[in-house]
């Protein structure tokens, strides 16, 4: 279980280290994969088996291995420096998630040397809930739904 204040911490840090490997690959456009996944649990079997399932499917879609892999208590995250537009590859990244049987789980930010690009950006609507469809931002505010009711979700979704 993590706190509210590691989490914070762990989000500060992964800007940090995103700026500092574009600011060091210039001309790249970084791909950072993490998992979503609610509660104050962020590494367990079910985020480890949406993060390899991610990897994978990220490494087949640019063709190499990831840059950096941290794999934190507070979650598993995945960098990789792309030679291509920042747009082209979040449409690429959009599609995963819409496409792959786990991508709804997947976080696939997308930061090109203009910074981050977003799904509206490239031609893509608002990620959906898990469970009623709604816009997903709309449910995690209001908390519409349990964490537990997700989890159930995401079980079936991996099993």
């Amino acid at each position: 279980m993590i706190t509210l204040e590691q989490l914070l911490e762990s989000r500060d840090n992964r800007f940090v280290l995103q700026h500092r490997l574009l600011e060091n690959n210039p001309g790249c456009t970084l791909v950072c994969f993490t998992v979503q996944l609610p509660g104050a649990e962020k590494r367990n079997a079910l985020s480890l088996s949406i993060a390899e399932a991610g990897q994978k499917a990220l490494q087949d879609a640019f063709g190499q291995e990831p840059h950096q892999i941290r794999d934190l208590e507070t979650g598993y995250e995945a960098y990789f420096l792309v030679q291509a537009p920042a747009e082209a590859v979040k449409r690429q990244c959009c599609t995963l998630e819409e496409t792959h049987p786990l991508g709804r789980l997947m976080d696939i930010d997308v930061i090109g040397p203009d910074g981050p690009v977003s799904r509206t950006e490239v031609g893509y609507s608002a990620r959906k809930c898990l469970l009623c469809g709604e816009p997903a931002r709309v449910c995690m505010r209001a908390r519409t739904h349990t964490s537990e009711e997700l989890l159930r979700k995401i079980k079936q979704m991996i099993c």
